[in-house]
């Protein structure tokens, strides 16, 4: 069964498993907050699921998938110290 594995996976794939859940967990709260317009919470969600799937990213060594998410995270972080 695929849960039995993943307790007995190493734990370095134990933990992307869980940043990139929690991330994209995080990450649909975000999109659930835009839709009812929780501002600025909205964006603080955004912020925390973006940083998690950069981290994702960093363990995976992909670098698209960082690159993606470092840009997202400037522009963000840019926008709401502007306004």
């Amino acid at each position: 069964m695929r849960s039995d594995t993943l307790l007995k996976a190493p734990t370095f794939e134990r933990l992307v498993f869980a940043v990139k859940w929690g991330a994209s967990t995080i990450q649909i709260v975000g999109y659930t907050a835009t839709g009812f317009g929780w501002t600025p919470w909205n964006l603080y969600f955004f912020l925390v699921g973006v940083a998690g799937w950069f981290a994702v990213g960093a363990l995976w060594n992909d670098k698209a998938l960082m690159l993606v998410h470092l840009v997202a995270l400037g522009v963000m972080i840019a926008g709401m110290s502007s306004g």
